[in-house]
This record gives structure tokens, sequence and C-alpha cells, in this order.
């Protein structure tokens, strides 16, 4: 099981190498919503999203001879990159199994870090050739969110923001395996007992909430959703009882609720978020639970975003 003492204790041997992030307020949203509400902007993270929080954590506790062999993930974009910056500043080899579909901003900079780019198609098993890989090279595989160092690296982000912010009443944060959320909610529950953390996940993706409400572990067949960095297909050994134990409610949000709140943040707070990253705005901005006269954070977990995708987007929507 995962503690604070893990995450504070990784917040000490990520801190030259990650950055702490600006915690953000908006009147415009404030009043909005009809409540306080502070960002931690994760979208201004190194490589762009937290992931280099966990991935830092998991490569600087490896041993030599593991170390000297390199280590290998599966991704579909952020923990890829995050991968391969983590092993660039530690000087450990990467190899990174990524679908051949993903955003091409996020190919191009896990490559651009030094990662061994390997693709894989539509219906492979990314798991599968990840694992027969590491087994012929002799690497050391480094899961995107089941695993302890990585659950109490990306734990390091909710710290800070209380740190930051000061005493909260609730906090949402997107889910997709869970590491995120898991992470956070440990770190809330040490720092402030009474605050109410909320996870939110896609509605096309919402196993993390069938598998909270029904207090067992269900599977889904991988999303068709806007949301890249949450198709998960379920959550992990590790994060589920993690979020059974510390989380106090699960929310969805739709693509169309997803992508009308991430380009709320671009046009009014000016910052570029990807969608996954603005799941927890989603819900607050889309009414999905009752916080007005509250003091609200938000982890807005990630920027990486494909801008021709988003173009397309957006003339869509002035079609």
């Amino acid at each position: 099981m995962v503690t604070f003492e893990d995450v504070a204790a990784a917040h000490e041997r990520i801190r030259a190498a990650v950055k702490r992030t600006p915690v953000l307020t908006s009147s415009t949203i404030d009043a909005l919503t009809g409540a306080r509400v502070f960002f931690k902007c994760e979208n201004l993270q190194r490589m762009g999203a937290f992931k280099i929080r966990g991935a830092f954590n998991a490569l600087s506790q490896l041993k030599n001879p593991e170390r000297e062999r390199g280590v290998i993930a599966f991704s579909s974009g952020n923990h890829a990159q995050a991968v391969a910056l983590a092993g660039k500043i530690l000087g450990i080899s990467t190899t990174i199994v990524m679908p051949a579909d993903a955003p091409r901003v996020k190919l191009d900079a896990t490559r651009g870090y030094g990662g061994n780019v390997v693709t894989y198609q539509p219906g492979e098993d990314r798991e599968e050739k990840t694992k027969k890989i590491a087994l012929q090279r002799s690497l050391t595989l480094i899961p995107p969110f089941d695993h302890p160092h990585i659950v109490a690296g990306q734990g390091t982000a909710a710290k800070e923001l209380i740190e930051d912010a000061g005493p909260l009443d609730a906090l949402l944060v997107p889910c997709g395996g869970g590491g995120l959320l898991s992470g956070c909610a440990i770190a809330a529950r040490h720092l402030l007992p009474d605050c109410k953390v909320i996870g939110v996940e896609p509605a096309a993706g919402d196993d993390a909430t069938q598998s909270f409400k029904q207090g067992k572990l269900i599977k889904i067949q991988i999303p068709d959703t806007i949301a890249d960095g949450a198709r998960t297909t379920s959550l992990g050994e590790v994060t589920f009882p993690l979020l059974l134990r510390y989380v106090d409610a699960m929310l969805t949000v739709t693509d169309d609720e997803l992508l009308r709140s991430m380009f709320f943040l671009w046009e009014r707070m000016k910052m570029v978020v990807e969608p996954t990253g603005a799941l927890g705005f989603s819900a607050l901005m889309n009414k999905k639970i009752e916080l007005k006269g509250q003091r609200i954070g938000v982890v807005l977990s990630g920027g990486n975003v494909d801008l021709g995708w988003a173009a397309a987007q957006i003339g869509k929507r002035q079609g």
C-alpha cells in the first residue's frame, strides 16, 4: 500500500528534475461556478504533463544493473514522453511502445527526448507486445500507472497544490488508470482529511466509475474518446484498492462537454490544456456536482494536444 510518507519521499526525490507548477485562479470561472477554484497547472510541467513526476520517481530508484540494461514502457503518449525524458536526465536508455495513431505531437516529442519508439496497430495487445520485448532485451518495465513508485510520484501534484492554495473543500482529478487520482487522494487525505476527492473520467470509458460503484474491478473495451490519456480498459491492482480507500466519488463527462470545457480554458485562461487534462474542470463547469461557495482544487493534468486536431474541432464548432 502506498502511503503519504511515500509521496513525501518522492517529492524530495524529484525536486531537482520536476517543475513546481503554478496554481492559477480565474475570476471569470469563480463567477461562473460560484466557487473559489484553484488550478494546478500540470499542462505547464516539463514534457507537458504530470507523468514526469511518477516516471522520474520510478527510474531514479532503479539499481545499477537495471539502469545499465534500460527500461521499457507502453503509453498512448504522456507516460511515453515522461519515461523518455526521465531516462535522458538519468542516463538510462528507454524503449517506448506506442499506438501508431497516437497524436503526432506525442510521438515526435517522445523521440525527441531520446526514446526508441516501437509502434503497434489497432487490435494489437500493447501489454503483451511490451512484455515480449522486455523479455527479449532484459528491460525493466515501467508501467503507466499501476506501480507504487508511479502512484507516489503522481501524488506530489496534490501535495504542492494544497501547500500553495491552502485548505480545499474538494479536489477534482482526471482519471485514466488511476495513478494520478490515487496518488493525489493519498496526499489530500493526509493533508486535508475533510477534503472530498473526486475522480473524473470520460463517459465513453467509465471503467473506474463502474469499478468504484460496484466495489469490484471492471474491465471494458478500449474506449472511443477524445481523452486519449484516459483510454484505459481498467484500473490496476495497485490503484483500484487505493481508489476504494481514499476517493469519495467518481464522475463522468461526455466528449462534447469535455471539448467545450477544454476550449473555454483556452479562450478564457489562455492555457493550452489537452482533453484528458480538462476532465476535472469539465465536471465542475457542467455542474456534475454541487460545489457552490466552496474552495475547489482542479488538477489540469496535461497540455500535449495535437494542434491540427484541435484546429479541425474549432472548424466544426464554427461551421
